[in-house]
C-alpha cells in the first residue's frame, strides 16, 4: 500500500491498470476495487462473502480488544450487535430524534451568525450533540471546550492513527504484540476510551434506576432493556454504543463541512438550490422535513458533495471468505478487498469530468432524481454504515436550513484549497474561512430561526 496519499495514488493505480488491481505484501493479497461496475458485482452482489474484515491486531486488539463492531468479522458476535443496531437506527426509528436534529441545526446557524470563523467546529459540534443525544439520551453540547466534547475528540484522534493503513509493524509481523511494552501507548489508548464508554453506559443506567429522564429513548437504554435479547457483555454494549457514537460525531461533522465547502466553491450549484428552496419553502418560514421530497436539486447538491470529497476516501477493509470470479479474475479466499472510494467516485464512465462539481449528474434523462446512489458513500453490502439513515437525516436539515439561511462564498483575500485534506481514514478539510451572507436582514434571521419548529 503506498504511504502517502493512500486514496489517490490508488485511483492513479486503477485508472493505469483496470478496475481491480493486485497487491502482495508478502504473503497478503490485497484486491483494490476502483470502478462502480467492479463495485457493485463484487462488493454487492458477492456481499456475503465478503461480509468479513481482516484480522487486525494494533486497531482491533490492542486498541479494541475485539469488541468495535467496524473491524469484527461476521460471526455471530458481528450479527448480534449489527441486529441491535438495526432496532435502533432503521428508516423508521431514526425519525423520532428528526426535532433534536432540527434544533441542533438551528443552533448552526446561530453559531455561524456569531462566528463564522469557527464553521468546522460548530458543525463538529452539531454532530457531536446530536450522536449524543441517540447514543445516550443526553441534552445537546453548548461548548467546544465541553470535556465530553473534548475527550471524544481525543479518542478519535487515537482512532484515526491507529487505523491508517501501514502504520503499525504489528500487523505485517504479528509476533511483536507478545514483545514486552509493544503497543503500550495503543494500550493506553484502549483504557482511556473504555473509560469513557463505561461512564457513558453508567450514565444511562443511574438515569433509569432514578427514572431521571425516562423519556429519553436512546442507543444506550435500548441496549440496557434488552441484555437478554442482544446477548451482549456490559463492556460489549458499552463499546457499542462508545463506538457508534464517535464514528458518528466525525462523519457527520466531515459532511457538512463538505457541503460549505462545496457551497462556497460551487456558486452556480448553490443558487440553484437556493432558487428551489425559495420556489418550495420562500422566505417567510425555514425549511421542515416535510420539505425534503420537494427539493431533488437539494439532494442532489448533497449527493455530489459526498462524491467530490468523499467522506472515506480509502475505504475500509473487507476480507474474502471463498473464492470470487469476476470476469475471468479471482480474487482468492483470504485476501483482503478494499472498495477505494475515491476511485469509485472518479469513475469515468459513471462519473465522466469527474472533478467537475456538478449535482445534475444525479438526475436521470427524464429529469428524474435517481434512484440509486451509486458512489458507495456508506460502504458496502452488509458492512453498509448501520447509522446511514440518521446521518441523511443530519446532512438534509443543515444544508437546507445553510443555504436558506445564507449566500456561501469563498473569501477574495482566503481562497479555498479543496484538496487541503487529512490525508487518513477519515479526509477532515484544513480549516478554511467562508463569507456567509444573509440572505435577509440578520435581525429577522435570527428572530426566524429562534422561532422555528422544523
Amino acid at each position: 500500500m503506498p504511504a502517502v496519499n493512500i486514496a489517490r495514488t490508488l485511483a492513479d493505480w486503477v485508472t493505469e491498470y483496470g478496475p481491480l488491481i493486485t497487491l502482495r505484501q508478502g504473503s497478503d493479497v490485497i484486491i483494490i476495487i476502483g470502478r462502480v461496475d467492479a463495485a457493485t458485482e463484487i462488493m454487492e452482489k458477492e456481499g456475503a462473502v465478503l461480509v468479513d474484515r481482516p484480522h487486525s491486531i494494533a486497531a482491533g486488539e490492542l486498541l479494541s480488544r475485539g469488541m468495535r463492531i467496524l473491524l469484527q468479522s461476521g460471526g455471530e458476535q458481528f450479527r448480534r450487535q449489527r441486529k441491535a443496531l438495526h432496532t435502533h437506527l432503521g428508516p423508521k426509528a431514526v425519525e423520532c430524534y428528526r426535532r433534536v436534529q432540527f434544533d441542533s441545526a438551528r443552533n448552526v446557524i446561530v453559531g455561524v451568525l456569531n462566528d463564522p470563523k469557527h464553521h468546522q467546529e460548530h458543525a463538529k459540534r452539531y454532530a457531536a450533540s446530536v450522536v449524543l443525544r441517540v447514543t445516550y439520551g443526553k441534552s445537546t453540547l453548548t461548548s467546544f471546550d465541553d470535556s465530553e466534547f473534548v475527550r471524544i475528540r481525543q479518542a478519535l484522534a487515537h482512532f484515526q492513527i491507529v487505523m491508517r493503513p501501514g502504520a503499525h509493524l504489528v500487523d505485517r509481523i504479528p509476533l511483536l504484540k507478545y514483545i514486552p511494552g509493544y503497543g503500550s501507548r495503543i494500550k493506553q489508548w484502549h483504557e482511556f476510551e473504555l473509560q469513557l464508554y463505561r461512564e457513558q453506559l453508567d450514565r444511562v443506567k443511574r438515569a433509569m434506576l432514578t427514572n431521571e429522564g425516562h423519556g429519553n429513548e436512546s442507543l444506550a437504554r435500548t441496549l440496557l432493556e434488552n441484555v437478554d435479547e442482544h446477548r451482549l457483555s456490559t463492556d460489549e454494549m458499552a463499546y457499542l454504543a462508545g463506538t457508534m457514537f464517535g464514528a458518528g460525531t466525525d462523519t457527520t461533522g466531515i459532511g457538512i463541512s463538505t457541503m460549505i465547502m462545496a457551497a462556497a466553491c460551487h456558486p452556480e450549484a448553490q443558487a440553484r438550490v437556493q432558487e428551489e428552496l425559495d420556489m418550495v419553502v420562500g422566505m417567510g418560514r425555514t425549511p421542515t422535513w416535510k420539505d425534503s421530497e420537494s427539493l431533488p436539486q437539494l439532494h442532489a447538491f448533497i449527493w455530489e458533495a459526498l462524491r467530490w470529497r468523499p467522506i472515506v476516501p480509502i475505504g475500509f477493509l473487507h476480507r474474502a471468505s471463498s473464492d470470487v470470479i469476476w470476469r475471468g479474475q479471482c480474487i482468492p479466499a483470504g485476501a483482503t478487498v478494499l472498495g477505494c472510494h475515491w476511485a469509485i467516485s472518479r469513475d469515468p464512465v459513471v462519473f465522466p469530468d469527474a472533478e467537475r462539481f456538478d449535482p445534475q449528474r444525479w438526475f436521470d434523462k427524464d429529469g428524474q432524481l435517481r434512484s440509486q446512489v451509486y458512489s458507495y458513500t456508506y460502504g458496502f453490502g452488509r458492512r453498509i454504515c448501520p447509522g446511514q439513515n440518521l446521518a441523511n437525516q443530519s446532512l438534509y436539515i443543515n444544508i437546507a436550513l445553510l443555504l436558506w439561511s445564507f449566500r456561501i462564498a469563498q473569501r477574495p483575500d482566503a481562497p479555498i484549497d479543496t484538496n487541503d485534506f487529512m490525508d487518513a481514514i477519515l479526509a477532515h478539510a484544513a480549516p478554511f474561512e467562508v463569507d456567509f451572507v444573509p440572505r435577509m436582514e440578520e435581525s429577522r434571521l435570527r428572530e426566524m430561526i429562534e422561532q422555528s419548529s422544523g
